[in-house]
């Protein structure tokens, strides 16, 4: 996480190993027997003594471990699970829950009959995979018409619900009292899962921005982020006095659909939240497509390991990718991508593109076409 690199590392029992425990416990004993008895006394390693301290210390040092980790969850950096839900309940924060995926359905007959045909509130479909989703409401096809269209809502929590494009789910399970055929007219979206120890960090550090009713830029990103766990990346810009532009992305660096956006937008028209001089829009970013077209060469003396390290450098190749597209306004950087292809065990890069490319505060870049190419092993 961004926000906790700079913060240093802690031990609240001085970074104590077992073998410190145990050496300090044999070196007390020798140094108390000789105080008692003037007689030096060697502990060997087979002797009963020695054998009765180690089982000790493995219980002592196992204390330690628990002292160490009771301060620890009094800080972000190290907190998780239940002790992070408690410590940001201090900030006015709570975890987000695992939130169903939505959609539109429309239902239709084949022809209008002279009598309203009712769909009931949790009238259910699916794509025939196991996904399910129910209405949300009673609706009606009225006399003399053939469709109506009611929003749904997917029956379990969580992105299972996402990502199917118009027309997926066409199965009506409920028994209706008429040949009624059914289909989503719009992606399904919505669906969260919960959220993450990492993502709550993140949320509670920016919460303080929160409190000001200036409508300051820390203030934007976190009730946008307090929309859902979906979204990732939020940019906020001032374009003219009083005017505020909100640009984000998703957690999975996709670009947020019409209806997140306007989730979004209504969230943060709350008199609550936004203060009443300030006139908001929000958008999703600009793509700006880079193609990764390089080659590498391995040196002579990591010619063993060649598979290894074609390996490594695709998996570099792949978190450059991540890494590029993972924030709003990141320039395209070519160098990054040579320094992790060199930590895999490149010997020397040739990148024919990216190219170095600056983006504005609302464009975030996308991975084109990606070409990997191995160009064989050079002396060192």
């Amino acid at each position: 996480m961004g926000f906790m690199d700079n913060i240093p590392e802690i031990s609240f029992i001085e970074n104590t190993k077992l073998e410190d425990v145990i050496s300090r416990m044999i070196n007390n004993f020798q140094e108390r027997y000789k105080e008692i008895t003037s007689k030096e006394y060697e502990l060997a390693k087979a002797n009963p003594y020695r054998l009765l301290i180690y089982s000790a210390a493995l219980e002592i040092y196992q204390a330690l471990q628990y002292i160490d980790t009771a301060g620890k969850m009094n800080f972000y950096k190290y907190a998780y699970g239940n002790f992070l839900d408690n410590l940001v309940s201090i900030a006015s924060v709570s975890r987000q829950q695992a939130t169903p995926a939505t959609t539109i359905l429309q239902f239709s007959i084949a022809s209008a009959i002279a009598s309203p045909v009712p769909i009931p509130a949790g009238c259910r479909v699916t794509n025939g995979n196991e996904v399910y989703f129910a209405t949300d409401e009673y609706v009606e096809i009225p006399a003399g018409q053939t469709s109506v269209s009611v929003t749904a809502t997917c029956t379990e929590a969580g992105t299972i619900g996402n990502g199917f494009s118009p027309g997926e789910f066409n199965v009506v399970v409920n028994t209706l009292p008429y040949i009624v055929t059914v289909t989503n007219t719009t992606d399904t979206t919505g669906g969260a899962n919960k959220e993450t120890d990492d993502a709550l960090k993140e949320r509670a550090y920016e919460a303080p921005h929160g409190f000001s009713v200036a409508g300051p830029e820390g203030a934007y990103v976190f009730f946008t982020k307090s929309v859902s766990p979906e979204i990732g990346d939020v940019i906020v810009s001032t374009p003219d006095p009083s005017e505020v532009d909100v640009c984000f992305i998703m957690a999975d660096g996709s670009t947020p659909n019409a209806a997140m956006i306007q989730r979004v937008e209504d969230y943060l028209q709350d008199n609550q939240i936004r203060p009443v001089s300030d006139l908001v829009s929000v958008s999703a970013p600009t793509a700006s497509t880079y193609n990764v077209n390089i080659t590498y060469y391995i040196p002579a003396s990591s010619r063993s390991a060649v598979t290894t390290i074609q390996n490594q450098v695709a998996a570099a190749v792949s978190a450059y990718n991540e890494w590029q597209t993972a924030k709003i306004g990141r320039d395209i950087n070519p160098s990054y991508l040579i320094q992790k292809v060199m930590e895999a065990g490149a010997k020397r890069v040739t990148v024919t593109s990216p190219t170095y490319t600056v983006l504005n505060e609302s464009t975030i870049a996308k991975t084109g076409t990606v070409t990997v190419t191995y160009g064989g092993v050079e002396d060192d």
